[in-house]
């Protein structure tokens, strides 16, 4: 069952033991974000925090919310994260054509409607209301992360943009700049649907709203980082992963639908004939800052909340990171997906280390020679996980998830001369090792055992190992030999 508001996950985490509360006056500048940095690297990472007197702010701060993998399983209804792959296995059976082809008739399908997002007269995210002059972005405390940063950061938005000429809605998550009490600056790309929603209301010289949305069902958090749909189904999507449809309600001084469980929207528009501003640099996901840009700004018209709001805020920094988890429930449900295209995977990691775009394992069942070419290129072509900057293609019997399993097989299998491909094309737009934003070099390691055409028809030698019945007779026995388990 999704939960439908935010006070109701906090309080199953504070049942859980997996929530701290810090009553202690903490400066949402830079000491909220090193508390929780630190706490990050805890193994398993850590316990969510709730900092409920930030100072200069009667709105308490959660973070590092969905920061471990039991959190997510809490959030997302599951034992393990590998059923959200089974989950997604459901929606791609091949009787239903295929799940991207099901969310579009989602409508006139009775197994599909019920996820489709619905809206209601009245919600809690509109308990409160400011308008006009009212509006001061100022009373929310919206941390500063990091030294470098000039201004505050919302980082756990839910962005939600619409195409008033399609109809065609948007919900995203990327960073959202304060700048002054009533404007923000959207650090979007041109990846994002938004973004292409927006350059097309330049074009038609219309206004184009935006709303920005905080809390709700954790899950929301998920699935507006994911990018498992194209982004127009992502409130289908969401619905599919909560089970249950999303409500919406009418925003109070914008022609936009939004979160009706949130607690706290900013509803605003963007000024077709405003020109950008130099937004200053901020945090990037990758662990370094972002530089500053040319972006266009948000006239922010209202700010509405729930009576008693809670601002939840994802710290970015090197991993782990809360970022970092949910980057592995986003690599759950990819896995379906990839293997719904590509037969040939049996499983993908994209390790910590990686954070979710630099490093992708994939093991694979080969059948002939250059076999790991084929997934390779087909993985490059993919809009799901194509950008990733190094991608490593091994056998089957290789556990990706161990990565001393995967080095091992690129020590043991490549020659760099016969292995190695490289591959120009689009990357990660905050990407800054490319010479142009966007576009650079990216590297296939095929570390699979070699055939003799692969080898010149040379034989691999075999890999050592352990007999089965061996293997199975010291696993009955092994109490007997009084030494730890291994």
């Amino acid at each position: 069952m999704p939960h439908e508001f935010l006070s109701d996950f906090l309080s199953k985490l504070q049942d859980a033991g997996e929530l701290v509360r810090i009553s202690t006056p903490v400066d949402s500048g830079l000491e909220v974000a090193a508390i929780t940095d630190r706490v990050c690297k805890s193994p398993e990472g850590g316990p969510a925090l709730l900092f409920e007197k930030p100072k200069n702010s009667a709105i308490p701060i959660v973070t590092n919310l969905l920061g471990s993998r039991r959190r997510l399983c809490l959030a997302l209804g599951v034992d393990t994260l590998d059923q959200l792959s089974d989950r997604m296995n459901r929606l791609l059976q091949p009787e239903s054509g295929g799940w991207l082809e099901a969310l579009k008739l989602a409508p006139s399908l009775s197994g599909l409607a019920k996820f489709a997002p619905r809206v209601i007269r009245t919600a809690v995210c509109q308990q409160v209301v400011k308008l006009g002059r009212d509006v001061n972005l100022w009373d929310l405390p919206i941390p500063r992360c990091w030294p470098e940063e000039a201004n505050p950061v919302i980082t756990a938005g839910q962005i939600l943009t619409q195409d008033t000429t399609t109809g065609i809605r948007s919900l995203a998550r990327f960073p959202v700049q304060v700048i002054n009490q009533q404007q923000l600056v959207p650090h979007w790309n041109r990846h994002h649907l938004a973004f292409q929603q927006w350059q097309a209301a330049v074009r038609e010289q219309r206004q184009f709203p935006v709303a920005v949305a905080l809390g709700g069902d954790p899950a929301n958090a998920l699935i507006s980082a994911a990018h498992i749909a194209s982004p127009a189904d992502a409130l289908l999507f969401g619905g599919f992963l909560r089970g249950s449809g999303l409500d919406l309600v009418k925003a109070r001084s914008i022609e936009l639908e939004v979160p009706a469980a949130s607690e706290i929207v900013l509803e605003g528009y963007i000024d077709y004939a405003a020109d950008p501003v130099d937004a200053p640099a901020i945090a990037g996901g990758m662990g370094h800052y972002r530089p500053s840009e040319q972006l266009p700004v948000i006239q922010v018209t209202a700010i509405t909340h729930r009576a008693n709001p809670v601002l939840p805020a994802i710290i970015p920094g090197p991993p782990p990171s809360e970022e970092s988890w949910i980057g592995l429930a986003v690599e759950r449900l990819s896995l379906a997906v990839a293997k719904s295209a590509i037969p040939q995977i049996v499983e993908i990691h994209q390790p910590f280390s990686g954070v979710s775009r630099n490093l992708l394992f994939v093991s694979i069942r080969k059948d002939h020679p250059h076999e790991a070419r084929q997934v390779l290129n087909a993985l490059w072509g993919s809009r799901l996980l194509g950008l990733n900057k190094i991608i490593v293609i091994v056998d089957a019997d290789v556990n990706v998830q161990q990565e001393d399993h995967v080095w091992f097989a690129v020590g043991a299998n490549v020659d760099s001369s016969r292995d190695v491909v490289m591959s120009d094309g689009p990357t990660h737009l905050d990407d800054h090792t490319t010479a142009i934003p966007g576009v650079g070099c990216k590297i296939g390691i095929d570390a699979t055992r070699k055939t003799p055409e692969e080898a010149g028809h040379r034989q691999m030698p075999n890999q050592l190992s352990i007999p089965v019945e061996i293997a199975l007779r010291l696993k009955e026995r092994w109490s007997e030999f009084g030494l730890p388990e291994c």
